[in-house]
């Protein structure tokens, strides 16, 4: 083993003229969050425990995309879904369309070690909350304005918008008639250009213990109901004895390849090291996709990689190695 390894990412897919103090701003959340667990595992707490503890700090911030800051659906409202895996016995939780519950990832966890399943979603999964005691707000607390602005910009264009920091074909977001000449598909379908900054963390602890959590609030004026590849174990999150992967981009493309567990898959059948697993499923698996995946390893290893223009993410190992990057 070869000691600790964290990394932590806010969203693949970065505007190439994002304004200095936005990257910045951005820079500042993700090192806080590195803190956060690099104390947590200087203090011996476990991987689960880790990457529970970053992703309900990337939560609570309303910079990135989940929790509170949340993307809205097309009804103005906001469902989030999140998910965590431990690897040792490869046991996991994940939830869907919340509407109440102020860490999604936390009633993950709770779904993983309160119930005999895997998965609760909508009513069921809010209905688990009130159970368990977990704080509960009002739907109004995760809207910002920026997104109330981005979902009137959407509705205005018609389509479902993406980021209004990438953009396409010189607008903000796109409509219908421009949508058909977009070469970006997802799904089959032509859409603008695709940076929703979903969040992940991923911990190996110094006893060799793997782990993955992400959390998101999805698409902009997505359809009520709409579910992406955050809350799915083996394609948004996957941990096992091996690896931890979390990823984010285009929510389909990942579903349809499994990218977290492609990741795990080439390591053992191919015998790759992390960096080239993670390269190779980016490479390969995506179809075109575009997305980003950071990843940890039993060996203290940390990797990420991605496609697109850029990814908020920040890494760190025991041996003193350590990166915050949007680049």
């Amino acid at each position: 083993m070869g000691g600790w390894a964290i990394a932590v990412h806010g969203g693949a897919g970065v505007d190439p003229n994002l304004p200095k103090e936005r990257q910045e701003e951005a820079k500042r959340l993700l090192t806080r969050c590195l803190d956060i667990g690099i104390s947590a595992l200087r203090s011996n707490l476990p991987a689960i425990d880790v990457v529970e503890l970053v992703v309900r700090e990337l939560e609570t911030d309303p910079l990135f995309n989940s929790g509170r800051g949340s993307a809205l659906t097309e009804k103005g409202t906001v469902e989030m879904e999140a998910s965590i895996m431990d690897g040792p016995k490869r046991r996991c939780g994940a939830v869907s369309g919340l509407t109440t519950v102020k860490n999604p990832v936390s009633l993950a966890r709770l779904v993983m070690d309160k119930t005999p399943h895997s998965y609760l979603a909508f009513a069921g999964a809010e209905e688990f909350a009130r159970t368990q005691g977990v704080e509960l707000v009002d739907n109004g607390y995760f809207i910002t304005e920026d997104n109330v602005g981005m979902l009137k910009l959407a509705k205005e264009a018609n389509s479902i918008l993406f980021d209004y920091r990438v953009p396409t074909l010189g607008t903000c977001c796109i409509g219908v008639g421009a949508a058909l000449e977009s070469p970006i598909q997802m799904n089959g379908l032509p859409i603008s250009v695709y940076a929703p900054e979903t969040v992940g963390c991923v911990v190996v602890d110094k006893e060799g213990r793997c782990a993955a959590a992400t959390s998101t609030g999805g698409l902009m004026n997505k359809m009520n109901g709409r579910i992406g590849d955050s809350p799915l174990i083996g394609s948004g999150t996957y941990a096992c004895e091996l690896v931890g992967v979390s990823c984010t981009g285009e929510g389909e493309a990942i579903i349809r390849s499994t990218l977290a567990r492609e990741v795990a898959a080439v390591m053992e059948y191919k015998g790759l090291n992390l960096q080239e697993a993670v390269d190779n499923v980016i490479k390969y698996r995506l179809d075109e996709g575009k997305a980003g995946v950071i990843a940890v390893s039993k060996n203290g290893e940390v990797a990420c990689g991605f496609n697109t223009t850029g990814m908020f993410r920040g890494c760190a190992t025991e041996d003193g190695f350590r990166e915050v990057g949007v680049w």
